[in-house]
C-alpha cells in the first residue's frame, strides 16, 4: 500500500535534498511540502485528503517540530496520524521530548540516498498495521 507523507521543511536545500532522495520510491507518494508548521497545519486545514505520515522538521519558524507536533496530537482530527520529527542534530532532551508529546519517532536528517531509504523502510514498518505504533 502506498503511503502519503507531508514534509515540513524550511531549509529549500533540505526539502529539495529529501524529495530528491524519495522520488522514485514507488511505496510513497510525497504530497506537497511545506515550509513550517503553520502553513502544514493551514494545509491540513484545507483539505480532506490527509496524508498518511507526518515528517517535521524540528528547527523551523512560525512553529518548530515540537510546537507543531503538539497541536496535532491534542486535535481530534489529527492525533491518529503518525509523526516523525527529524533534524541535523538530536539529543537526548529532544528525544525523549518529542516521544513523550506523541512523535512515533526521532530521526537524524540522513546524509545520503541509503540514509533516506533507510529512514522511509523504517517509518513504513513503524506504520505498519501489522506493527503495533500505541
Amino acid at each position: 500500500m502506498i503511503k502519503k507523507i507531508l514534509l515540513a521543511e524550511d531549509d529549500i536545500d533540505d526539502r529539495n535534498f529529501f524529495l530528491n532522495f524519495v522520488e522514485e520510491r514507488e511505496d510513497i507518494l510525497m504530497l506537497p511540502a511545506v515550509e513550517n508548521g503553520e502553513e502544514l497545519i493551514e494545509r491540513l486545514h484545507s483539505t480532506n485528503d490527509l496524508p498518511d505520515i507526518i515528517i517535521l522538521d524540528q528547527n523551523m519558524p512560525k512553529k518548530n517540530g515540537i510546537e507543531t507536533l503538539l497541536y496535532l496530537k491534542s486535535s481530534q482530527r489529527y492525533a491518529d496520524i503518525p509523526v516523525v520529527v527529524y533534524s541535523t542534530y538530536a539529543d537526548e532532551y529532544l528525544i525523549n521530548n518529542c516521544e513523550k508529546e506523541g512523535a512515533l519517532q526521532v530521526f537524524l536528517k540522513p546524509s545520503d540516498q541509503a540514509g533516506y531509504d533507510d529512514m522511509i523502510d523504517r517509518l513504513l514498518l513503524l506504520t505498519s498495521p501489522s506493527h503495533s505504533t500505541r
